[in-house]
């Protein structure tokens, strides 16, 4: 048993991890918080401060720290970094996930999307660093496929395919395999690869595989519907430009079009040219088969018979 501490513990991903770990009887978990909250598992924190962060963590000896900070979220570029050179300095911490939980980004990312040069920054530290760390790779979240009655505290967002109004606007010939994971069953990877003795430096998780033509077809299948389908060309995705889907206009407010089209437009391209394809070979599924993951089959025919 250790203690772990999550950073960006209340948001999607990072709450969804938080919620499965401490289900868990086998370690103690606690939540990096910037606010000062009354509940025991909120450890509050400034990440401006290093020598406070180390005093933190060898408090509570913490022992692992997970990052689920968003890739849009300029907490990569200051909390992150101020948390690794904490985690370093710490008698305690062993172990560092840093924020990931996507896809194995190239490194040419970084014409169109800034920020990731702090995620790769993040790996060179930590490889220097003499903790142990990882980063997940998962591909495309499951979630954002399921209506509001599938659990998941992800924010809502239409991708690709519009389920509610059977609409698709498809990257590129839509032949290309693409890797969905439902955030609750990643989480149990997290849970799992903390018994593990040495980390991979890439720890792979495959929900399921398929291309969106099948994707789009079994959707058909399951709601016994045609759907209205567009192409979206490479050319396209290069300019910035997506298929405007009907679920997309609910989202505008907290998202104005034009920045929503031009950061979809990048992650619907990473599926066009096989980015967002997990490799199978070497992943926690292999290592850890008892984890039954939900598939694209089994979330449709759940939720949008």
């Amino acid at each position: 048993m250790v203690n772990v501490a999550i950073a960006g513990g209340t948001g999607g991903v990072g709450r969804t991890i938080f919620e499965v770990l401490s289900d868990s009887s086998e370690h103690k978990t606690f939540v990096l918080s910037r606010k000062s909250l009354s509940e025991d598992h909120f450890l509050t924190v400034d990440y401006s401060d290093i020598d406070r962060l180390v005093s933190v963590l060898e408090a509570n000896d913490i022992n692992t720290i997970i990052c689920a900070f968003g890739v849009n979220d300029s907490s990569l570029s200051s909390s992150q970094m101020n948390l690794i050179e904490a985690a370093t300095k710490s008698k305690s911490v062993k172990r560092f996930i840093p924020s990931g939980f996507a896809i194995s980004y190239p490194k040419e990312s970084t014409q169109v999307l800034p920020q990731l040069k702090d995620y790769f920054k993040a790996t060179e530290v930590l490889r220097e660093s003499g903790l142990q760390w990882t980063v997940f790779v998962n591909g495309i979240f499951l979630d954002y496929f399921g209506p509001p009655e599938m659990i998941s505290y992800l924010k809502p967002n239409v991708f690709v395919v519009d389920l509610a109004n059977n609409v698709a606007g498809i990257p590129g010939d839509g032949n290309t395999p693409v890797t969905f994971t439902y955030t609750f069953d990643l989480a149990k990877y997290v849970l799992a690869i903390l018994s593990l003795g040495e980390w991979p430096e890439e720890s792979r998780v495959i929900g399921d595989e398929m291309t969106w033509k099948e994707f789009v077809a079994l959707a058909e299948d399951f709601k016994g519907s045609k759907f209205e389908i567009h192409y979206d060309s490479v050319e396209k995705l290069n300019r910035f430009e997506i298929t405007e889907l009907p679920g997309h206009r609910a989202l505008y407010d907290n998202f104005p079009k034009k920045a929503f089209q031009w950061f979809m437009s990048i992650f619907e391209l990473y599926t066009a040219d096989g980015s967002s394809s997990v490799p199978r070979a070497g992943s926690l599924n292999e290592r850890f088969p008892d984890i039954q993951p939900l598939t694209v089959r089994e979330m449709l025919g759940r939720y949008w018979r």
